[in-house]
């Protein structure tokens, strides 16, 4: 046994048992029974069930459980806002200190705010939704003080952090990326995809683990593992793409990574962080690509039937993992509505609120035991219009919220995303006594607390909740991690053409490019946008490598007349689905997602929509045939065309960042070369321009034809679009992929 004090955290390490730290202001004293040391969390003077660690955790969490008031259950079922670490003025996630904004507090940047204090103190709330850190070393601190407060409350419940993607090697302003400060960078999720190997995406889960361990979280809300068989769905970039089997095997080695702790038998301990595998039943199936954040983009669809494919991520691959933790931790149903799955009720719900997709299938059909918890902000009242960015209470806006909730709770729901007010759920307890009887209330508030409180156990933080934050400084962002993730950067990416017409000689195609050459790289403009939260955006135009280009490429010049090749960088198109101007003009507001850069109009979109129906819409189709649309980024395409005609017989190359599948009909012929990634580093796109690396990485995903393809292709069946064939007859299909020597061998399952 060891005793040690730092910064104010006592800690015993005991030679065959656990360890147990505290914090000096807690209050929390040791027990001693039986030469093992226990912390005395309920301040009684005796070890109860759920303070000995000898126990198994499920032992614990329902002692626990059964000694919680309603009004303590319901906080645990709440899961907290963004909280950004410090919350900055002018910011999405803000909060206040005594009353003033954090600049004007003088408070240290790991100080808890008004709003944590409040939901910590009187919502009883312990779960926290963790985005923007100032630095590593400021998280830890952070997470020390919410535990520490959280020690001196009653039962001295732990904080459990958590965290969505934050590994991305490309920042995102949506809210379900987080800032990752000084961190690890890797591909976005498609990019595992692309790697073709499952044990990038488990490395990745073993670094971002320890990584996310050392900043206090202990929940990851992912991955995203919807199988994404709609070319056009803005959260294309972070699936594990579209093909079964692959998607199966990298859930698997992502879940197992970042559950699993070396060395304990059942899995779980210090390395630990829990997944919440998203979003059941599958949300890649949006109806014409639309994404249900939005009321307009709510329902998903199945015109082939396809339904139980987009389950088979979840039932054949997070519920039976490999590894010895066994199964995903959580799992967040999406806001979509499953359109015309329900045979049994015939309701066109929210999936949280649907019967027949939670309690008959998840929790019955399939046998999920851990946490259900809701995408965040789906029980409150509905924006009045449809463009409105609000709660997601698809189907059930007739009821109040505390109906809401009830309903969520008796279909299997545990958790509530972005809910910080325990009101709603303990009035739908009281609901729920009347309608079912107070015993049959307080035995399902007890099965979701102990549910919630088994994950916190198996983290470990009832003994040991403290971090060092000297040491979080040296693990986040380690060496060893960050070449790990650049290692992943660069497998991700995908040569998908190297013409030989323009090589230099002695190689088969223009890339790699020889190093000391005068490099034009234009800058992009992009029109006036939608932003993630329907924010108008003005124009504005952006360097592509803002740092200039590295000297041992060559020189970056003015123009095209000056330069030896030009590298012209893109993103794929991107445009606005809605239009409240079509609305206002007689239309229905429906507009196509286009997948190229010219104005499009769609000549084979459906006549009529599969699915419709909102109470804010007096009709109930939302077809957009014969509506045209044009890309924000149709600028892109121009600086491709521009860089031809001013090249002349010097070569363009085209560096692609793939959101979504993309039209590659319109400058693949004028491009010498065209390297297409998914989220990573304009650095690691340099090694594979200039020959640091000799590309291994493959299409996870089909580049279509022309957007007919893309209107013929059925939202719920994957691979099942028309792919372009290119001008040198490449196929631009899954699988596909080219190195400096040539085509890569056909892919084999």
């Amino acid at each position: 046994m060891e005793k040690t004090t730092k910064n104010g955290i006592h800690r015993i390490t005991q030679a065959d048992g656990k360890t147990i730290a505290w914090a000096e202001e807690s209050g929390v004293k040791v027990l001693e029974k039986d030469g093992y040391y226990f912390k005395d969390l309920a301040k009684t003077g005796e070890l109860l069930p759920y303070e000995d660690w000898r126990l198994s955790d499920e032992e614990r969490a329902a002692d626990l459980a059964g000694r919680l008031s309603i009004e303590e259950i319901a906080g645990l079922m709440l899961y907290s806002p963004h909280q950004a670490v410090p919350p900055m003025p002018g910011g999405p996630f803000q909060g206040t200190f005594d009353g003033k904004t954090y600049l004007e507090s003088g408070k240290e940047p790991y100080a808890i705010s008004d709003q944590q204090k409040e939901f910590l103190e009187d919502e009883h709330i312990r779960h926290i939704l963790l985005t923007n850190v100032e630095s590593p070393e400021i998280s830890a601190k952070w997470s020390n003080e919410l535990q520490k407060r959280a020690e001196t409350l009653p039962y001295g419940i732990p904080i459990n952090l958590s965290s969505d993607p934050r590994n991305g090697a490309k920042d995102s302003g949506a809210e379900f990326k987080s800032g990752g400060s000084e961190i690890s960078k890797w591909p976005e999720g498609v990019g595992f995809a692309a790697c073709f190997d499952p044990e990038v995406a488990g490395q990745f889960a073993k670094d971002a683990s320890r990584e996310y361990r050392a900043l206090g979280i202990t929940t990851a809300l992912g991955p995203q593992i919807d199988l994404c068989t709609e070319p056009r769905w803005m959260r294309f970039v972070d699936t594990l793409g579209e093909e079964v089997e692959m998607s199966k095997k990298l859930t698997k080695a992502y879940c197992d990574g970042m559950q699993t702790t070396e060395g304990e038998a059942d899995g779980w301990g210090k390395d630990s962080v829990n997944t919440m595998v998203k979003h059941w039943p599958g949300g890649g199936t949006g109806e014409a690509g639309r994404d249900a954040h939005y009321a307009f983009g709510q329902f998903a669809v199945y015109p082939t039937g396809n339904f139980e494919e987009h389950l088979k991520p979840f039932t054949e691959a997070a519920f039976h993992l490999d590894g010895p933790t066994d199964c995903a931790s959580a799992v967040m149903p999406y806001y979509t509505v499953s359109y015309g799955v329900d045979k049994k009720n015939g309701k066109n719900v929210g999936n949280s609120y649907s019967e027949y997709l939670i309690k008959d299938l998840l929790r019955g059909k399939y046998e999920f035991k851990g946490i259900v918890c809701t995408d965040w902000g789906i029980t409150q009242d509905p924006e009045k219009t449809i463009e409105g960015f609000g709660s997601r209470c698809y189907g059930v806006q007739d009821m109040t919220e505390a109906e809401r909730c009830l309903l969520a709770i008796t279909n299997g729901v545990d958790q509530f995303g972005g809910n910080s007010e325990s009101g709603p759920i303990v009035e739908a307890y009281k609901i729920g006594c009347e309608k079912y009887g107070e015993k049959a209330m307080r035995e399902r508030m007890e099965l979701s607390a102990k549910r919630l409180l088994i994950n916190i156990f198996h983290c470990g933080l009832f003994e040991d909740p403290y971090l060092d934050p000297e040491e979080s400084a040296k693990i986040v962002g380690c060496e060893e991690f960050c070449r790990h993730g650049y290692e992943a950067q660069q497998k991700s990416i995908v040569l998908l053409k190297n013409s030989a017409k323009r090589a230099p000689e002695g190689q088969k195609g223009v890339l790699p490019l020889k190093k000391d050459l005068k490099v034009y790289i234009p800058e992009r403009k992009i029109g006036p946008s939608k932003a993630f939260f329907r924010i108008d955006l003005p124009a504005k135009t952006e360097d592509p490598l803002p740092d200039g280009l590295p000297s041992k490429y060559g020189t970056r010049v003015a123009s095209p007349e000056e330069a030896d090749v030009a590298l012209v960088f893109i993103e794929s198109p991107a445009c606005n689905p809605y239009s409240t101007e079509d609305l206002a003009n007689g239309g229905n507001g429906y507009l196509p997602i286009t997948l190229q850069y010219r104005p499009y109009t769609a000549k084979k979109a459906r006549e009529v929509s599969i699915a419709g129906g909102d109470f804010r819409e007096n009709f109930t189709n939302r077809s957009y045939l014969g509506k045209t649309n044009t890309a924000y980024n149709e600028a892109d395409l121009d600086n491709i065309l521009e860089c031809r005609r001013a090249m002349g017989d010097k070569p363009v190359i085209v560096c692609a960042t793939v959101n979504n599948p993309m039209v590659m009909h319109e400058f693949e012929a004028e491009a010498d070369a065209i390297v297409a990634e998914f989220g990573v580093s304009r650095a690691a796109v340099l090694d594979v321009v200039f020959g640091g690396y000799n590309p291994t990485g493959r299409l996870p995903i089909q580049m279509p034809k022309d957007m007919d393809a893309v209107e013929e292709q059925s939202e719920d069946r994957a691979l099942d679009m028309e792919t372009y064939i290119d001008s040198e007859g490449h196929n631009y299909d899954y699988g596909y992929g080219m190195n400096y020597e040539g085509v890569l061998p056909a892919w084999k399952k």
